[in-house]
Order: C-alpha cells, then structure tokens, then sequence
C-alpha cells in the first residue's frame, strides 16, 4: 500500500481528530509530556489555536497523500539562531510502523534547512524507543547524550561533504528539487 506523506500547517479544525490522540495512552508511551486530564475537542482547539500565535514554532500535519487523511503531526519549536527542536507522532495507530514518520521528517528537513535557513535541528527521544532511534539514526540524526528527563538527545547538523551542503544534497536527492 502507498502511504505517501505530504505535510501542512496544523489549523484549529485539526482538532476534530487530534484530540481523539491526547486521550489515547499509547501514543504518549515514550514521550515525557501528557496530558494530565482528559483533552476535549475545545480545549485542543483552544491549544492549538494559542501555539499558531508563537512566532517561533512551525507546527504541521502530516497527510496522507492519497486520500488527505490527517493521521500525525510534526513541528519545528524554539526555532532560533538556526537551530530548532523537532517533535512528531503518528495518531492513528494503523499508520505505525510504515515508515511514515521517516516520510514526514525528510519534509521538515526541506522546510527547516532550506526554507528556514536552519543549521541544526534537535530532538529527544525516550531510548527505550528503539522503533524512533531506528529511523532517526537512519536520517542521520547523531546522539548528543542524556537529558535531565533521561531522554537520549540527537541532532543533525547541515554538514559538508565534499564540498557540498549535506542538506541541500540531501533534500535534491529526496525531492528533485
């Protein structure tokens, strides 16, 4: 099956279905924040509409190609100084596991390094979460060492090989642009 990704700007609409996500455990497994009550479809709208207002986030929807289905969401914060911490889940369990999550970053990727002028993009993972250090190894992602939360935190760096921008060379290759 195709599961081709494209993603968009996350909207206040999105929480018809993402707050379905919030209430649901396994999604929040290996990630430190959760959600403490029960998140209703107002209150996610409500979240979302307040993180649109920062000027320092980029938060996206990961969508199926084929059908536009809204199954996840990515999203680039603390974007500064060229750098940025990257988040992503997949909410819709049946879409685990088929290397959409790879499909959404290499996007970001675009986006941060080429749009944004990115030069590092950081994240932290829960290291018994082998399923995402997999593909973020994979995509180049380098360990950086334990945070407070004993999240194992990775990076990626635009770097140079032979004289070319592994980024740029990274998303033309990927994307033919």
């Amino acid at each position: 099956m195709d599961f081709a990704v494209y993603i968009r700007p996350l909207t206040p609409n999105d929480a018809k279905i993402a707050y379905k996500w919030r209430n649901n455990p396994k999604i929040w497994e290996y990630t430190k924040g959760r959600p403490t009550q029960y998140i209703t479809e107002e209150i996610e709208r409500k979240w979302i509409e307040n993180c649109l207002k920062k000027d320092d986030e980029y938060r996206f929807a990961i969508c199926l190609q084929r059908t536009d289905q809204y199954i996840g969401n990515i999203q680039l914060l603390q974007v500064k100084d060229g750098n940025a911490n990257m988040h992503l889940f997949i909410g819709e369990e049946r879409f685990w596991g088929k290397g959409i999550a790879k499909s959404a970053i290499k996007l970001v990727f675009q986006f941060g390094f080429l749009n944004l002028g990115l030069q590092c993009i950081n994240l932290d993972y829960n290291k018994d979460n082998l399923a995402a250090m997999t593909v973020y190894k994979k995509l180049g992602f380098q360990e950086a060492g334990l945070t407070d939360y004993g999240f194992t935190r990775m990076f990626i760096t635009r770097m140079v090989y032979d004289g070319m921008e592994f980024a740029t060379n990274f998303v033309q290759q990927v994307f033919g642009t």
